[in-house]
């Protein structure tokens, strides 16, 4: 089975960001590029994972990045990403001048602008743990040019209308966004899970208050004999996946992933519907091939062919 999409869709948004990064690191005194992880998207409440690029004088920059003492206990970096963190190039914290307690790094820019860039990206996704861009705000100063950083949102950007109500209002509100049509139009079923058609897949979008979660998961195969060669192909595919997780139950293989409902954060929720309803597509074809099984939607020249092999057997 070839590599699941969304991890190359995943890699080439990351290539993106580092791409657009590289040509936006402070090259000239007073300015400040601050890459921050959204505390929402990790749950890490006040926790702030954050790399600092600062422009110096003569094309010196000086980068920092967020140590554990400046982090709330149950949140600070084990000793593997602390090791992590001195591997990508980081000097401790109080090497480099103005670090303080972060880590700190210099560079020469534009000369090094590419290596600042690529160090900056490997410590916000490999061990501060952003799964994606999108979960990534950054803030610059001191520079008056618009600058956009892939999938990153711009701390300073107006922000998205506001969707009040309880929980579940303000997820009906925002899947009806993403699907260009009315809230009260939205399909549900009798769990009153709003139903997203994804090509032969089918994906839904389950909301829980106690605790406030939001899943968004498919069944991407039903009736099937579970097998040890089966367990191993999922297996495969959830260590390629940065997001979510798949699984067998029931003879059912499923996807999912969730989003937290405790400060709600609509990008978020949006992020988890494109990604599934993509996944969802591409994996229940993938398995089906392999494993057989019954997708949610059987397309017409598989009914058809199923029907002709039914009559046939009464002719």
């Amino acid at each position: 089975m070839t590599e699941p999409d969304l991890t190359a869709k995943v890699a080439a948004a990351w290539h993106d960001f580092e791409t657009a990064l590289a040509g936006a690191v402070p090259a000239s005194p007073d300015t400040r590029l601050d890459l921050t992880l959204d505390p929402t998207a990790s749950g890490t409440g006040t926790a702030v994972y954050q790399v600092s690029l600062v422009g110096g004088v003569d094309g010196e920059l000086a980068a920092f990045a967020v140590g554990n003492a400046e982090l709330p206990e149950g949140y600070r970096l084990e000793r593997g990403a602390v090791g992590q963190l001195v591997a990508l190039g980081w000097s401790p914290p109080g090497v480099v001048e103005g670090s303080g307690e972060r880590f700190g790094f210099r560079a020469s820019v534009p000369a090094e602008a590419e290596e600042v860039a690529a160090l900056a990206t490997a410590t916000l996704r490999d061990v501060y743990g952003a799964p994606h861009p999108a979960f990534l705000t950054y803030d610059i100063a001191g520079v008056e040019a618009a600058l956009r950083l892939g999938a990153a949102r711009p701390a300073g950007d107006e922000p998205p209308p506001v969707v009040t109500g309880t929980l579940p209002e303000r997820v009906r509100a925002v899947v009806a966004g993403i699907l260009k049509t009315a809230p009260d139009a939205l399909e549900t079923d009798s769990d009153g899970d709003i139903g997203i058609r994804a090509g032969s897949a089918m994906v839904f979008v389950r909301v829980t208050e106690e605790p406030a979660l939001v899943d968004v998961f498919s069944p991407l195969l039903t009736e099937l004999r579970p097998s040890e060669r089966l367990y191993a192909t999922l297996a495969k595919i959830q260590r390629q996946l940065p997001l979510g997780r798949i699984y067998c139950l029931d003879n059912t293989v499923w996807a999912s992933l969730p989003v937290f409902g405790r400060d709600f954060q609509p990008s978020h929720l949006e992020l988890a519907v494109r990604v599934m309803t993509g996944l969802a597509d591409e994996l229940d074809d993938k398995l089906h091939g392999e494993f057989g099984g019954k997708r949610f939607f059987v397309d017409r020249s598989e009914s058809e062919s199923a029907a002709a092999e039914r009559t046939g057997m009464y002719l």
